[in-house]
């Protein structure tokens, strides 16, 4: 016989130690934290503990994951609030960005908006931007991560003698409108800390305040 055929035999007779139940203290088996034997019995113990271990550890960190989600959904909240309470379209992009730093501690913030109408073009957040980031901004699929770019957004953080060494890019797009056709402006968010935006966190916070500030900067756009 080998080990296979001695398991099944096992699983196919559950009874076989209830008939011979002294070999549950006969047999000894190798301990895994120490050198001595142990019995059937108790290794089975150590075992039943271990998983017990591992499901409490487990558990700790769901409810870790699960505490820092609400703390994001009630800082999103917050600042959904008072974008949405803004009356004058002019003060939506600081009340954006500002929101951004002060309730989700964003080191730096800064948008651009492009397209927008006369009554708002002499506007700080309608300073000309580049060819090459509107180009980017509508190819964008989702929000770029990642290391401080030479793009021109890596430079509209204030005050810009603070280092930047990582970098989040929301492109700002009308709702329910084709990328390139829809896509109106740039938001960026930057930090000193190089793993703040880093290439593998997920995008989907992002992509989420994304189209809450687009909704609400539709309202700089011409008519």
């Amino acid at each position: 016989m080998n080990d296979r055929a001695v398991a099944d035999y096992l699983i196919a007779h559950p009874d076989f130690f209830v008939e011979h139940a002294a070999l549950l203290t006969t047999i000894k088996l190798g301990n895994p934290h120490g050198k001595a034997a142990v019995s059937l019995p108790e290794r089975l113990i150590a075992m039943l503990r271990e998983q017990n271990r591992q499901q409490e550890r487990r558990l700790a960190e769901l409810l870790h994951y699960g505490q820092e989600n609400a703390d994001i959904t009630g800082k999103f909240a917050r600042w959904t609030s008072c974008v949405i309470a803004v009356r004058d379209p002019r003060a939506l992009p600081d009340t954006i960005t500002h929101g951004l730093c002060d309730v989700f501690g964003v080191p730096q913030a800064a948008l651009r908006v492009w397209k927008v109408d006369e009554a708002y073009a002499q506007a700080d957040f309608a300073q000309p931007v580049s060819d090459e980031t509107q180009a980017f901004a509508e190819q964008m699929q989702t929000p770029y991560c990642g290391a401080n770019t030479t793009l021109d957004a890596a430079q509209w953080f204030e005050p810009a003698s603070h280092a930047t060494g990582s970098i989040a890019l929301i492109a700002l797009r009308a709702p329910d409108a084709a990328p390139q056709a829809g896509t109106f402006g740039l938001l960026a968010m930057g930090s000193p800390d190089a793993q703040r935006f880093h290439e593998g966190m997920s995008t989907d916070f992002l992509s989420q305040i994304g189209a809450l500030a687009s909704a609400a900067l539709t309202r700089l756009l011409p008519r």
